[in-house]
């Protein structure tokens, strides 16, 4: 009986993994549109403890979210499109930097690396590289009908969600236990989500300021960047402060900007990643490092960036649901950082 009960669990995870790769046209834009639903709660919560707009009716406080985060998804689209145009027109001057560079590396070190890296240089294509980077960056605002279908529905379905609850559950104690179970999830994904976006904006508006200083090009692109990628534990940041640094020497053509750029916006990551964040966030969110580092991994594997982007809120939600019942509470204990499990019960 027990063999034949892990032999069940172990064919429910392939044929969910098997739908998440193969669906995931379908599942990325839902779980995009959650998060948008969770951040659009959040902004109603900043604006109900305003004393005047706080007595708004709660459907005119969902509108005004609604249009604040549209305009600012709206918003940051057109600033990836324009910078990457003004990044575009500056191909050339890339290019011919490398070559630049490749001498100044030879010359310094005394090495013979200018025929090694001039062949190299001439297989590398600038253009390509940022229209992936672009294409990367706008994919999860690619399917954005789609996106702004599900939120659409999520919108409605909030009001009517509780009396569903209630009409599911008749058993009072019941009751009160799922309402909690959701109540939690709630707060533990809003509470993520809006203090993550929080510390990127910081990481982002300093980078941006830095990058102004400095002199490189585009510099509310690069500030974009790392606001995303900020959003993926561990290696965002990583990524973050690499793609500035390495477009920052194709652009002046020398290694001293670029040390600048590294210097400055890794520090910037650094205070904020391993200070600010840890401060506001504290153990709240109670995931192990190392899960972090595998769902990252297994969640990017699966869907890539997205998946990179997502996997944190999704383990979140997994842990909380298994924490609740008795078959899947040792997962979640395994799962935790602290070894327990939040019980509601």
């Amino acid at each position: 009986m027990e063999t034949s009960k892990k032999i069940y669990i172990f064919l429910i995870l392939v044929i969910a993994v098997i739908v998440c790769i193969y669906a995931q046209s379908i599942i990325i834009p839902f779980v995009l549109a959650i998060l948008f639903w969770f951040l659009i709660r959040v902004i109603k919560k900043l604006l109900s403890r305003v004393r005047f707009i706080g007595r708004l009716p709660r459907w005119i406080l969902t509108l005004f979210s609604s249009l604040v985060l549209i305009g600012f998804l709206v918003l940051t689209v057109t600033m990836i499109s324009s910078n990457i145009s003004e990044l575009s027109k500056t191909l050339p001057q890339y290019e011919a930097n490398v070559k630049q560079i490749t001498a100044t590396i030879n010359q310094t070190f005394n090495i013979d690396l200018v025929s090694l890296l001039g062949d190299f240089s001439k297989d590398i294509k600038f253009g390509t590289m940022l229209s992936s980077l672009l294409s990367t960056l706008t994919s999860l605002f690619g399917n954005a009908f789609t996106v702004l279908l599900y939120l659409l529905f999520l919108l409605l379905e909030e009001p009517i969600f509780p009396k569903k609850l209630r009409a599911m559950y008749p058993d009072e104690k019941r009751y009160q236990h799922m309402n909690e179970l959701v109540n939690k999830i709630d707060h533990s994904i809003g509470n993520y989500i809006a203090l993550k976006t929080l510390t990127s904006i910081m990481t982002g508006v300093m980078s941006y300021v830095a990058l102004l200083l400095i002199g490189v090009d585009a510099p509310l692109f690069w500030a974009f960047l790392i606001f995303v990628l900020n959003f993926i534990p561990t290696i965002g940041s990583l990524i973050a402060t690499a793609f500035p640094t390495l477009f920052a020497v194709l652009q002046f053509g020398e290694l001293g900007p670029g040390l600048w750029v590294l210097a400055v916006v890794g520090v910037i990551q650094m205070v904020i990643g391993n200070v600010v964040e840890p401060r506001l966030m504290g153990n709240s969110l109670n995931i192990s490092p190392l899960v972090v580092f595998l769902t990252l991994a297994i969640w990017g594997m699966i869907w890539g960036i997205s998946g990179m982007l997502l996997s944190v809120p999704i383990t979140v939600i997994l842990i909380i649901i298994m924490s609740e019942f008795p078959g899947t509470k040792p997962f979640a204990i395994l799962l935790s950082q602290n070894g327990t499990a939040n019980d509601t019960q």
